[in-house]
């Protein structure tokens, strides 16, 4: 009998399960007399690892100690050893911490002198946002009045969120997930720095780019349009002396003047209805 259960028939043979395992007394009875002994029966079976001692997905953190833990059922009791696949089945090194380089899946073995048994592990790995990037298109100095925009992007899992420390100017866009701020029209109000944090639920970190709002060209107009102002009036002023000392070396004279001057002299005199012509004969200065 089992425990103290049912006797049952000597020599009876059946399939041995792992559950028959346990400690079974024999009885043996004659007309004089009755004699008991105790046996432990203890069996052996190949390796076993199921879902609740050995889950399928892991999510490591960054910078915690590395512990890939997969308990295994078996007698005698099996041994168990992982490695990454990727990494040619190196076993995994319990004293490292965990680092974004041990993403990625493992395989457990376990094995005892009854057989072995092995399971597929992926193992994911959280960080916190790390080298965030920033870039101003199409550059960090714009000319007044142009577009550009400043894109921010950051490694992290999570996936990061965004935000923004900007100048304070009406003329700002934010982007789909807020990763980057267009600016339409660029103003002196939108020079300054632009700070991009990015953050999830294991820490942040921030990026700054300065942007310059290069007003030179407008200033060059400015002054090449005072400078056009000032020549076309001096142009003119000369334009015009030149017109009046050149006036008597060309023979072009105002007839009005003409008839008071000491240098002219009247070649002739005839009436034509109303109007009076004159010939005017300008001496050699």
């Amino acid at each position: 009998s089992r425990d103290g259960g049912t006797m049952g028939r000597s020599g009876m043979h059946r399939v041995v399960h792992r559950t028959d395992a346990g400690l079974y007394i024999c009885r043996a009875t004659n007309k004089h007399g009755t004699a008991v002994r105790s046996v432990v029966v203890t069996v052996e079976y190949e390796p076993s690892m199921a879902e609740p001692g050995c889950p399928a997905q892991r999510l490591w953190v960054e910078g915690t100690p590395a512990e890939l833990v997969c308990a295994a059922t078996g007698n005698p009791q099996p041994r168990v050893t992982c490695a990454k696949l990727e990494d040619g089945h190196h076993p995994v090194s319990m004293s490292a911490n965990v680092t974004r380089a041990h993403a990625g899946t493992y395989q457990c073995q376990a094995t005892n002198s009854r057989g072995s048994a092995l399971r597929n592990i992926t193992i994911a790995v959280e960080y916190s946002p790390a080298t965030v990037t920033l870039r101003v298109l199409p550059s960090a100095t714009v000319s007044r009045g142009t577009s550009f925009s400043v894109e921010c992007r950051a490694e992290g899992l999570p996936p990061p969120t965004y935000g923004w420390v900007l100048p304070p100017a009406p003329n700002l866009r934010f982007g789909t997930g807020n990763r980057s701020v267009a600016v339409a029209g660029a103003a002196a109000a939108n020079r300054g720095l632009y700070t991009c944090t990015a953050s999830n639920r294991h820490g942040w970190r921030a990026g700054s780019v300065l942007v310059q709002v290069d007003e030179s060209r407008l200033v060059l107009v400015a002054s090449l349009g005072s400078v056009g102002a000032v020549t076309a009036v001096g142009l003119a002023a000369a334009g015009g002396y030149y017109l009046k000392s050149t006036a008597c070396k060309k023979g072009e004279y105002n007839v009005r003047d003409a008839e008071g001057s000491s240098e002219a002299a009247c070649l002739h005199r005839q009436r034509c209805g109303r109007a009076e012509v004159y010939g005017i004969q300008l001496t050699q200065p």
